[in-house]
């Protein structure tokens, strides 16, 4: 609904096709995740200014509810990346999202968020689902100009982007916390796991 929430509204596209439940309603008996929905860790509109980082998507899949692996280029080779997006697009258990630089496909923007949904062996192209679909339909590329796209720096954050694997866990998320993303920092987090929840459980 808006041009910056490209990750959001990429988030929401997964996790619907997963089926996983957001827990709440979104409108009438419909529980559906939508872009409004995920904002644990920006104000929407903050988000609709300044968009949303790489790790912040991740954390926010990860709090919805989601299994997620993270890799940025710097993480990855074109080679994993390739077998990757070969098993998101056989497999309806496992959907990417792929972070890239749109000037690379010589398309106006420059950071963007979108699901990758095929892969062409015989051409080496991978299919990818733009939610701005305002500005362009589904498009195959050059599976190596993707690369190319994603192995840019993010100049909000000065770290390379990437991709992600998300898939449904293996059981339903507990109720006993909900982490917040608003600090990428994850030493707050590790701390929180290693102690407080230990004495949660026993209290």
């Amino acid at each position: 609904s808006e041009p910056a929430f490209c990750g959001l509204a990429s988030l929401s596209m997964v996790l619907n096709s997963l089926s996983i439940d957001p827990g709440r309603k979104w409108k009438g008996p419909w529980r559906w995740f939508d872009e409004s929905m995920l904002e644990c860790c920006e104000p929407l509109e903050k988000m609709k200014d300044k968009g949303i980082s790489f790790g912040k998507v991740v954390c926010l899949a990860h709090s919805s509810g989601a299994k997620v692996e993270a890799f940025r280029t710097n993480q990855s080779t074109i080679d994993d990346f390739r077998k990757n997006v070969m098993k998101c697009s056989t497999s309806d258990n496992f959907h990417m999202i792929s972070t890239y630089h749109r000037g690379v496909f010589k398309q106006t923007g420059t950071g963007h968020f979108s699901p990758i949904g095929g892969y062409n062996a015989e051409r080496d192209m991978a299919l990818i689902l733009d939610v701005a679909r305002f500005k362009y339909p589904p498009h195959w590329v050059p599976l190596k100009l993707l690369w190319d796209a994603m192995d840019s720096i993010d100049q909000s954050t000065g770290r390379r982007r990437g991709f992600m694997l998300i898939s449904r866990p293996h059981r339903e998320p507990g109720l006993l916390y909900t982490l917040s993303c608003k600090d990428e920092s994850w030493n707050s987090i590790a701390k929180y796991l290693k102690e407080d929840v230990p004495r949660l459980v026993s209290s």
